[in-house]
């Protein structure tokens, strides 16, 4: 058993769950956050009971500027250390980037990005200090090229993938290390919020939540830089890194359609 705490944010459901319960089965005690106060604490219920960790929830919307800052000082005050934290909330929605809803982008932004941004910011300052530290942000394999009809959601997902292989090179030194998990398609419920459940992208090929995140929980654990879950997807963020440009986006637009 281990003392250390981890902070799992989109905690509620699909990968946010897989990675608490891995956490939970490894000792860890553990800080849920999201929207969804029920499923939090249903969650918190369950692991608490079966592996006799601690589990706290702070039901937060992320989406909200300011957000990721309060949560912070909320732990800070209930004297609560975080040595792990889990960047996996996030959201996706498809259309053309000027008739989406403005209020929409905006707020992918503010989760995706902004609050992935400053929750890393805030805790690796401690992390560093204490001498041991791990941060898995969850990007995707969308981060790998440009995402025509899902514009926002994939330039976001570049911004995840390239602030953590900086920030893994820039702690090279230390024994505190940042992981980027890549996945490609997963059964959550992102299709369904995303509204890309009958593309292409998701007919193809789709892993298991539990799958993705039992990769991403042990390459986060081995301190790895970048892990893209399943061979497949692998091959696919290698081959668009020599395709020509012209041909990625054209590819891309014609699986999420």
């Amino acid at each position: 058993m281990t003392s250390r705490t981890a902070l799992v944010t989109g905690a509620s459901a699909g990968l946010g769950v897989e990675f608490a319960r891995l956490l939970a089965q490894d000792g860890y005690d553990l800080v849920l956050t999201a929207r969804n106060q029920d499923r939090l604490q249903r969650l918190a219920d369950e692991l608490q009971q079966e592996h006799g960790v601690r589990a706290q929830v702070f039901a937060r919307d992320l989406s909200q500027p300011g957000a990721a800052p309060a949560l912070v000082e909320a732990l800070d005050q209930a004297g609560l250390t975080i040595d792990i934290l889990i960047n996996n909330a996030g959201f996706g929605f498809s259309g053309k980037y000027h008739e989406n809803p403005a209020e929409q982008e905006f707020a992918l932004l503010q989760v995706n990005v902004v609050a992935l941004a400053q929750l890393t910011r805030l805790l690796l300052p401690g992390m560093v200090a204490r001498g041991w530290g791990r941060v898995l942000n969850v990007a995707s394999t969308a981060a790998f090229q440009p995402g025509p009809h899902m514009a926002g959601y994939f330039a976001s997902k570049a911004y995840v993938l390239s602030l953590s292989e900086a920030l893994a090179y820039e702690l090279k030194d230390t024994d505190v290390r940042v992981t980027v998990l890549c996945p490609g398609p997963t059964q959550t419920e992102f299709t369904e919020r995303a509204g890309i459940k009958e593309s292409l992208l998701f007919k193809l090929s789709v892993q298991s939540a539990e799958k993705v995140a039992a990769i991403g929980y042990q390459a986060m654990l081995k301190g790895e830089a970048v892990v893209i879950s399943g061979l497949h997807n692998w091959a696919l963020a290698q081959t668009i890194r020599v395709a020509p440009r012209g041909v990625v986006r054209a590819l891309a637009s014609w699986l999420v359609k």
